[in-house]
């Protein structure tokens, strides 16, 4: 079973609990007007990767990872889009006890049959969810990325529903997410998911910007600055309010 594959960092720090080894895959269908991603936009294309060259690759960083409390990540790019690969990796994994976690935004989200049932499959295997949220507001959410997020909504009821723990990720973006009255309802959605382990602020910043440059695209958000230490401590606040978190 092959992957499209972006690239693989074998240190990372910021994506679940420990030393990850994180693969980045290959294609996504939001269009995320702060991605420091956009070079794993285009589907179909990256690396092909097999389970098994992935598996004896990270077999050397096992020592590091397991002392830590590590495991492997994968995201992207959107890592759902490639389910069935997704589920030999993690099975994999699961065979050498390695904690396995999806970096996710739930963009492609489906009731199919066919979606369905790969999820089910996958969350077997899957010790952690990171959910990235980008916006509660319908409207403001395509405006952000281009696409409408009731299928993202669906998603984050699912992991609930099935409890399948999750971290979940908002992207502070003065202007644009830091409004107080989408942060108290985006936090009203997250104290009905009986799931979060943790919530997470990741203020807005500009690493990205070169790589759209490259690709010949237009940053779209390149006059905005990060939020203060101040106004993310205070959308914490506002997040957090109700959540009720996992144990």
């Amino acid at each position: 079973m092959n992957g499209n594959i972006h690239s693989i960092e074998t240190f990372g720090t910021v994506d679940g609990p420990g030393i990850r080894y994180v693969i980045f895959t290959q294609g996504c269908l939001l269009r995320c007007q702060f991605c420091h991603n956009a070079d794993t936009w285009e589907i179909g294309t990256g690396k092909e990767m097999s389970v098994e060259n992935i598996m004896q690759d990270i077999t050397s960083y096992l020592p590091f990872i397991e002392a830590s409390g590590g495991g492997i990540t994968v995201s992207g790019g959107e890592p759902l889009l490639q389910l069935p690969f997704l589920i030999e990796l993690f099975k994999a994994c699961k065979q050498k006890d390695i904690h396995t976690a999806i970096d996710s935004s739930g963009g492609c989200y489906s009731t199919s049959q066919t979606f369905q049932d790969q999820l089910q499959e996958v969350i077997k295997y899957t010790d952690l969810v990171l959910l990235d949220l980008k916006h509660i507001n319908r409207q403001k959410h395509i405006k952000l990325t281009g696409m409408a997020n009731d299928h993202i909504i669906q998603f984050a009821r699912f992991l609930s529903d099935h409890q399948v723990p999750v971290w979940i990720r908002h992207v502070l973006v003065p202007t644009v997410t830091d409004d107080d009255k989408d942060l108290h309802e985006l936090g009203e959605f997250i104290g009905t998911l009986k799931n979060v382990k943790k919530v997470e602020i990741l203020p807005y910043h500009k690493l990205g910007v070169y790589k759209w440059e490259a690709l010949g695209l237009e940053y779209p958000l390149k006059h905005i600055n990060p939020p203060s230490d101040e106004e993310v401590e205070k959308a914490y606040q506002i997040l957090t309010k109700e959540v009720i978190f996992m144990k």
